[in-house]
């Protein structure tokens, strides 16, 4: 039935219209002009195609329709030019047109001509009135409309295969990496302009210094829009079930010249997650980009009391009750100096529900548990940042950027295991606090100096206690009926970078960094046995009290050599560390010194085929949860401990990636492979009992990691749609000791392969099909296999600029379940346009199917699991949002 479907729509363009190809040469006099912007309009003044020439001046436009059109012909250093033409039986037109030269001077012209699409050096600007139909509510339904970017299912947009660094308005960023936001609530009326930054650099004077790859996007603003207020508010509620599903959001905006203002608010309990994205701005993760010093510094918990389902939508599990409120400025008190601040507060209490079996064979251990599970997070998060740039000059820029987070997580679970009522607790407090101190000079006109200064400080203690006793086979002679356990952790970060940026004349550029970095960790842990309310014992070997310190002096280099199309980048860092460790009231400390080497080449063999390769050896420290010494509960039935003592790890890596095209082009295609050899890794000796697990992190030699990653795309114009095929495969390798077994080999296997359609049809309907399968599997002295699949079938009707309905259907299948193995799901969306930019009615139902309960089967080393999952309950919203 599914293959039906997917070939109807295949050949749905057939049936509905037939194409009319407009193809043609533009010329110089004789001489073919290239790169020549031709777009075709309707007598409305509607886009219809667009082209460029190519290196023999040639262009090719597709209509489906017949009447009258315009073709207009643009190109710097020549006189536009517009020829009108009628459509009526013919299947083809051959439009050639000669350009007549118009001199100008760089420096002085000023260009008038509004064209629809520009591009100035690696600014490529998109007139959104040209490109918008009318129905576009925010900023992200625009964006949907621009040649060449794409927008996914979860609002992330990319360029090609490569997601966009950040949106901005008028030259200003709100939200770095949490742009959904903004694209997601933004209304797309005021704007006038989008422009494509390519090559782009977070910093401005490393522009045309520094080699990036980077792309953002920034949306200017009609000139009506701007120093007014405006906004949206959307209010929805479930009136035909007793569910009181409801959902509300508001937003409140102004954009002037000097200030801007951002205020955002969000209410829901339909499993949504309004704070996924803002959390990119808690810890943005921007690894060896200037002034990045710090960013991957931060405490990682030992106890969660979470679960979500794999390869599903959390949505869809998540029972929540959320209340978020962020708000944004921007200011701009003199030229020079810039302020930019972020509020956000967020309550939300989570309930999760599920059952679980899990077999277990190991070692000639065979048991099976089973688990009742309903879980209730309550999350109070507040955070608080503030940016502030300083332009000292044209040539020196200081900034510094304070982060305050005070947040509390809450988890308690109800869990029936084996037939017992067993109560989980624990509490978890955050305090953040970040400061970071950057200064920039540009001392001549391709050398820059940056300098930057770090400072993080972090606590996140937690709290355990468990209402049973489930250790008898550990703790043999106690009358203890419950356990508690509290943990302190600590982080301080203190980090100095000064890096030199070199371009030379012939484009090679030297890079130079020189630095410290300085991190103290506090461990400690008590274990306690309890009966009642009394503590009867703390084990020997169950407790820590550790202090661990790193100071990693260190010097990098990098250099590229331009070869013409050939570019060659060698790196050197040279580290030398001090350890030291206070653990359980002995002390020791270490000095190694090591230099991790890595050298890479970058082929660009023409403008539609490059290659890029690198080769590299790392040696890394051991960070504080690889060496603690005694175990620490991090779950009711899991015990863990580091290794206990200092390691350095030893890896080397290989890297290969090949790409035909680029992301402006019909075909597309990037293929990648990778291959990581550990000479030395952390893995476990585990004991494992019915009720508990002990694992011990060990040093083992030797684990291998291959990956192979393929993406094609190809954009049909006859078909007027877009399709994607994507491959992959994962195999690794690695060993570990079970139940005093010498040591094991596992192998792991995953690969997957899918395909995605989908339509940018002209009339009312478009479609986006796609299906995924993966197969994972894994192999000790027995072999454990399954293949799932997931496809889905996402249907567009857009019967005018008022009405257009969105239908949204998934299917999921589990192969190693004999039963209940396919799961369907079907939401909808309708949307009428009572007032345009005013008044809108929605109707918005989810899981209308009413799925209640979800399982899907995974497998380990050690068994193989299979899971039951409650879901939300179908809800139908009926919404109305009006704009202001």
């Amino acid at each position: 039935m599914f293959k039906v479907i997917f070939l109807s729509f295949l050949l749905y363009p057939f049936f509905c219209s037939s194409q009319v190809i407009i193809t043609g040469q533009v010329l110089d006099s004789n001489e073919a002009i290239y790169g020549v912007s031709v777009i075709l309009k309707d007598s409305t003044g509607n886009f219809i195609d667009y082209s460029y020439t190519n290196e023999n001046g040639n262009y090719k436009l597709n209509s489906r329709t017949k009447g009258s059109f315009i073709i207009e012909f643009s190109s710097l250093g020549y006189k536009g030019e517009n020829i009108s033409i009628v459509i009526e039986k013919q299947k083809e037109l051959k439009i050639d047109i000669t350009l007549e030269t118009k001199p100008f001077d760089l420096d002085e012209v000023i260009v008038k001509a509004e064209l629809d699409i520009t591009q100035k050096k690696d600014t490529i600007t998109f007139n959104a009135k040209a490109f918008a139909q009318g129905n576009e509510e925010v900023v992200e339904d625009l964006l949907k409309k621009i040649p060449g970017l794409t927008v996914e299912a979860d609002g992330t947009i990319k360029v090609g295969d490569q997601e966009v660094e950040k949106v901005m308005i008028d030259g200003d960023d709100f939200f770095e990496r949490g742009y959904k936001l903004l694209t997601k609530n933004m209304p797309a009326q005021p704007i006038d302009k989008i422009e494509l930054l390519q090559n782009y650099s977070n910093n401005r004077l490393l522009k045309g210094i520094e080699e990036s790859e980077r792309v953002a996007l920034n949306l200017k603003l009609d000139e009506d829009a701007k120093r007014i207020w405006f906004g949206n508010m959307t209010l929805g509620y479930d009136a035909f079930s007793n569910e009181d599903r409801y959902y509300a959001k508001a937003n409140l905006m102004n954009f002037g010249k000097k200030n801007k203002f951002y205020f955002l608010t969000n209410l829901n309990n339909i499993g949504y997650n309004a704070t996924g994205d803002i959390n990119h701005l808690i810890r943005p993760m921007r690894f060896n980009e200037p002034a990045s010093i710090g960013d991957n510094q931060n405490i990682s918990s030992l106890i969660g009391l979470s679960a979500s389902p794999p390869n599903f939508k959390r949505s869809r599990t998540t029972f929540n009750n959320a209340e978020m409120a962020s708000l944004n400025a921007i200011f701009n008190p003199t030229e020079k100096l810039k302020i930019k601040t972020l509020g956000f507060f967020n309550w939300d209490e989570l309930n999760f529900f599920r059952n679980r079996i899990d077999n277990i064979a190991v070692n000639n251990l065979n048991f099976t548990n089973t688990e009742d599970y309903q879980l209730q997070n309550t999350n109070r998060i507040g955070f608080g940042k503030a940016d502030l740039t300083y332009n000292i000059s044209t040539a020196q820029m200081l900034e510094a950027t304070t982060k305050y987070q005070n947040a509390n997580f809450q988890s308690n679970s109800d869990l029936l295991f084996n037939g017992q009522s067993t109560i989980e607790n624990v509490d978890n407090p955050v305090e953040l606090f970040d400061q970071k101190i950057s200064y920039t000079n540009k001392f001549k006109d391709k050398k820059v100096l940056l300098l930057t200064g770090r400072f993080i400080r972090e606590t996140a203690p937690q709290n355990y206690s468990l209402n049973q006793f489930l250790y008898e086979d550990l703790f043999p002679s106690t009358n203890a009926d419950n356990v508690r356990q509290t943990l302190e952790q600590k982080m301080t970060f203190t980090g100095f970078e000064a890096h030199l940026l070199d371009r030379k004349d012939n484009r090679n550029l030297l890079e130079i960094k020189l630095g410290n970095a300085y991190r103290r960790d506090v461990l400690n842990s008590k274990f306690s046995l309890l009966e009642n309310e009394s503590i009867i014992d703390n084990p020997q070997g169950f407790q820590n009290e550790l202090t661990y310190s790193v100071n990693d002096l260190y010097a990098k280099g990098k250099y590229q050599y331009n070869l013409k199309a050939i570019t060659l980048i060698g790196n050197l860092s040279v580290h030398q560390l001090f350890n030291s460790i206070d653990q359980n009231n002995q002390n020791s400390s270490q000095q190694p010194f090591f230099v991790n080497p890595s050298l890479g080449i970058d082929w660009k063999i023409n403008k539609n085929n490059r290659i890029r390769t690198s080769y590299g050896q790392n040696r890394t420290n051991a960070d504080v949860l690889n060496v603690y010494d005694n175990f620490i509960l991090t779950g009711f039935r899991n015990f863990s401990s580091g290794a206990g003592e200092f390691n350095q790890l030893d890896a080397s890596a290989l890297f290969f990636n090949y790409q035909l095209g680029n992301w402006s082009d019909r075909f597309f295609a990037n293929t990648t492979f990778a291959y990581t050899k550990n000479h030395d890794f952390f893995s476990t000796n585990s004991q494992i009992n019915q009720n508990f697990t002990l694992s011990e992190a060990i040093v083992i030699k030797d684990r291998e990691l291959f990956t192979a990653n393929t993406s094609l795309d190809y954009f049909f114009k006859k078909l007027e749609s877009n399709v994607k095929l994507k491959l992959g495969y994962t195999q690794s390798e690695f060993k570990n000791i079970v139940n005093n077994s010498e040591l094991r080999e596992v192998n792991s296997i995953n690969y997957n392969y899918g395909f995605e359609y989908r339509t940018a049809f002209n009339g009312i309907f478009n479609f986006h099909l796609g299906s995924k399968w993966l197969t994972n599997e894994i192999k000790t002295t027995i072999t454990n296999e399954f293949t799932d699949n997931v496809s889905f079938l996402d249907m567009t009707f857009t019967f005018n600029e008022k009405l257009n309905f969105d239908f949204n259907s998934e299917r999921y299948y589990f192969g190693n379940l004999e039963t209940d193995n396919t799961y369907y799901f079907l939401d909808f969306n309708a949307r009428y346009t009572v007032k345009e930019n005013k008044l809108t009615l929605m109707l918005s139902g989810k899981n209308l199917f009413n799925t209640i309960t979800f399982r899907n089967f995974s497998i380990s080393d050690i068994g193989n699991s299979t899971t039951e999952y409650r879901l939300l309950p179908r809800y139908i919203l009926l919404k109305m949002e009006y704009r202001f």
